[in-house]
């Protein structure tokens, strides 16, 4: 989180991190969705201003689709490493409020990804409106690469930073 919490600084964003409940708790168990969305929220609400871009990394992605899909009022959603399926699973597709979004999308994903299959997941967003996929090669759920990838994770960060830069420059220009 360390790491994405820079890359959003770097890309000229203000993230807020926080906790889930089950963490501050000191489970290891993640609390059901509604409690994970309802964190959200009342993290976000708290950000004054004007509507912030809600961003997440794995299970934190899915809760702030959920939210922007009741209707809170976001500018968009950062998605890092969406969990589409379980690793081992692809037909027990998450695909909860992906449909109901009505604001622009970045998702970010590594195509070794062992939470999704890359082209079931360019099948499942394909014609999902305002969706931008973002796919950094070689990475993992993590956003990180093999040392045999020949990559460095300065390089994988900088390919986020820079997907994420251009597209907040383009939800700022409404297109």
């Amino acid at each position: 989180m360390l790491d994405l919490d820079a890359v959003l600084s770097s890309a000229g964003l203000k993230p807020v991190r926080f906790n889930f409940p089950y963490r501050d708790e000191g489970r290891s168990f993640p609390d059901r969705m509604p409690a994970l969305v309802a964190r959200y929220r009342e993290v976000a609400e708290r950000s004054g201003g004007k509507a912030p871009i809600l961003a997440g990394h794995s299970m934190g992605t899915r809760a702030a689709v959920a939210l922007a899909a009741e209707g809170f009022p976001c500018r968009g959603l950062i998605l890092f490493s969406y969990p589409l399926h379980p690793p081992g699973h692809p037909e027990k597709l998450r695909l909860d409020h992906l449909n109901g979004l009505k604001v622009p999308v970045l998702s970010i994903s590594g195509t070794s990804d062992a939470f999704l299959n890359p082209k079931l997941m360019d099948k499942t967003v394909g014609g999902i409106r305002n969706w931008t996929h973002v796919w950094i090669d070689k990475a993992d759920h993590g956003l990180t690469v093999a040392k045999a990838s020949g990559r460095t994770r300065d390089e994988v960060l900088g390919e986020a930073v820079a997907a994420i830069r251009t597209w907040v420059a383009r939800i700022a220009k409404g297109k």
